[in-house]
């Protein structure tokens, strides 16, 4: 794949970004002995790989790759970057993801899922565009479309609990959290992904 462009999208200034912060990530990781953030390394890695494979069939848009390698930041920095004392947290381990926006009302990590998982709906938006564009129809934001997308975006949040739930498994000690924050991140991933999709359809509209 050319670095330089792709279907009109420079890539290599994404690959320098998301190269930077995942070298950052690996150091922490080592000098941390996370070992739950080694996890999540790889799977950043294979997901950074599906995400250039479905690029280079679909065609999503500069904004979405940069929205995408912001998500990925603001995920490796959730679990690494640590919280001053003195400000709230959620839990015994002070790392942004267990930081209180909102005390006992919003975490940091609620507002990733929900931009995340916003992102992921608009990027399931785009491949049923592409695909429906390829079988001559239309593609316009219908309403039953963006309830397709909305739904796919909640699905991949689904599945992002499942690869939380392995890494309960295979790690000791994790940031994770119980059935409750599981069932807040299921929430978070609604709000994102619903607003992902009214916003489609209201600008597809216009």
């Amino acid at each position: 794949m050319d670095l330089k462009s792709t279907n009109g999208v420079r890539l290599l200034p994404l690959a320098v970004f998301n190269g930077t912060y995942l070298v950052a990530a690996i150091i922490a990781t080592l000098l941390l002995g996370n070992a739950e953030f080694v996890f999540y390394i790889v799977v950043m890695l294979v997901l950074i790989a599906v995400v250039m494979f479905a690029h280079s069939k679909v065609g999503f848009t500069g904004a979405t790759l940069w929205c995408l390698s912001f998500w990925g930041l603001l995920h490796m920095a959730g679990g690494l970057v640590p919280v001053p004392q003195g400000l709230p947290v959620n839990g015994e381990q002070r790392v942004l993801y267990s930081l209180w926006i909102i005390p006992h009302y919003l975490k940091y990590d609620q507002i990733i899922h929900a931009f995340g998982f916003g992102v992921t709906t608009w990027v399931c938006w785009q491949g049923m565009r592409a695909a429906l564009s390829r079988s001559g129809d239309a593609a316009r934001p219908t309403f039953g479309l963006m309830v397709l997308a909305a739904a796919a975006g909640m699905g991949f949040g689904a599945l992002n609990e499942i690869v939380e739930f392995i890494a309960v498994l295979l790690v000791p000690e994790t940031n994770v959290g119980g059935y409750v924050n599981t069932g807040w991140d299921l929430v978070s991933n609604f709000i994102g992904s619903t607003i992902a999709g009214v916003t489609i359809y209201t600008t597809g509209r216009k």
